[in-house]
């Protein structure tokens, strides 16, 4: 080995042990399936409320949701799972 080089460290990583508090999750619960693009169609949606002072947000909301091709069904229901952003909406 010549001065330049340093010796390779080898590190072992402990394997995460689940806690006795910790619950698992249940596959059958009642949550609705996270789709990355639903964080994406509120930021759209918020700033169409923005630009467009025409049109209700119930609108602009089909629109967004349109567009992007997202199921305005599944979205209400993770929509409805978030109750401070269905309130923006008028959904409770």
């Amino acid at each position: 080995m010549s001065r330049r080089q340093r010796p390779k460290t080898i590190i072992e990583l402990e394997t995460h042990r689940a806690s006795i508090t910790e619950t698992p999750r249940e596959s059958g619960s009642d949550s609705v399936e996270l789709d990355p693009l639903y964080g994406v169609a509120l930021l759209k949606v918020a700033l169409e409320l923005k630009r467009r002072k025409d049109g209700t947000p119930e609108e602009i909301l089909r629109a967004v949701l349109l567009r992007m091709r997202l199921s305005e069904v599944d979205f209400r229901a993770w929509l409805a799972q978030r109750g401070e952003l269905a309130k923006v909406f008028g959904e409770t």
